[in-house]
Order: structure tokens, then C-alpha cells, then sequence
């Protein structure tokens, strides 16, 4: 945990703390991403947080499963141990975004995807972490959240973050 991370972001919740028992880890993260989701939805810049419900695998929405697994094919998708531990991240990392290229926590653009849909990148370049909202108009979607992992990935997110505030004047 960095020094910057230490002051805002909660502590992982590591499978040890569960001593190795997958289905009580699974549990836990699962109990967090209802108490910061569900329970007590997040704001971001005003705007009310929706919940991609559908498909439900194992009791559980597709909301909980995209930030937790990983995989192209909602059915094939496979747990992810760097996305679990990180559970508590997104709420804090979307209530601390500002739309303004300022924001030095949590940088923030957007990007269009597969014809008009948008999207919102909220990126914590200090830990390489970046969650993603889904922009539905009236309300946003809360649609994944990962570790960026690869140089070249953390490359791209700041060309485009970049090229997004220089095309908006910011």
C-alpha cells in the first residue's frame, strides 16, 4: 500500500484473512461490494449509480462478477484474486472523481464504445487501478473495475486521458 493510498482507499481484503476458505472469502467480498453498492449506492458529480443486475450467477449480479472475475463471455468468466481484494476501491475511487483534468487522485475521462454508448474511466495511476462506468443518460452503471497491469495499458490510458482533456479545452 503507497503512502497516497494509505489516506484514502480502504485495506484489501486478502483470501488469508478468510484462512485460505474460498466460499467464506467469496462471501466476505461479496457482503462489501452489497454494502457499497446495493445498500448505500455511491454518487458520482450528483449523478445516482444503477446496478447491472442481469444475469445473476451463483446469487450474485453481473455488477459484482465484472469487477471481481474476468473474461469476455459472461458464463466463462473467472475469479480475478487482484480485483477481489480491491472490492472496497471503486466506491471511494467513484466518490472522489471530479469531472476536471485537476483531480490529482483519480483521473478522470470519458471514451465512446460500440456506436453511442460512453463511458466514464476513473484511473488511480499510483496504484494502476482503474474503474469504469457505463454513462445510460439518466443515471450511470457501474460496469468493471481492475488492476492495469501491462506498461503499454497504462501507456494508452494516459494518451487517451490526455488527448480527451486537450480536445476539451482542459
Amino acid at each position: 500500500m503507497t503512502a497516497e493510498q494509505g489516506d484514502w482507499l480502504p485495506s484489501l481484503v486478502e483470501l488469508n484473512d478468510y484462512n485460505g476458505d474460498w466460499n467464506a472469502y467469496l462471501e466476505a467480498v461479496y457482503q462489501y461490494f452489497v454494502q457499497d453498492f446495493v445498500d448505500n449506492k455511491p454518487v458520482f458529480c450528483g449523478r445516482r449509480l444503477g446496478l447491472k443486475r442481469y444475469p445473476i450467477e451463483q446469487g450474485k449480479e453481473a455488477t459484482f462478477w465484472h469487477m471481481t472475475s474476468e473474461g469476455e463471455t459472461e458464463a466463462e468468466r473467472t475469479p480475478d484474486i487482484r480485483r477481489m481484494e480491491r472490492i472496497r476501491w471503486p466506491k471511494p475511487v467513484i466518490e472522489t472523481a471530479e469531472e476536471k483534468p485537476e483531480t490529482t487522485r483519480v483521473k478522470l475521462w470519458r471514451n465512446q464504445r460500440r456506436g453511442n454508448e460512453s463511458r466514464i474511466l476513473l484511473w488511480v495511476e499510483a496504484e494502476n487501478y482503474l474503474v469504469v462506468l457505463a454513462d445510460r443518460g439518466n443515471y450511470l452503471l457501474p460496469w468493471t473495475a481492475y488492476l492495469v497491469e501491462r506498461a503499454h495499458q497504462r501507456e494508452k490510458l494516459q494518451r487517451e486521458y490526455e488527448r480527451y482533456w486537450r480536445s476539451a479545452g482542459g
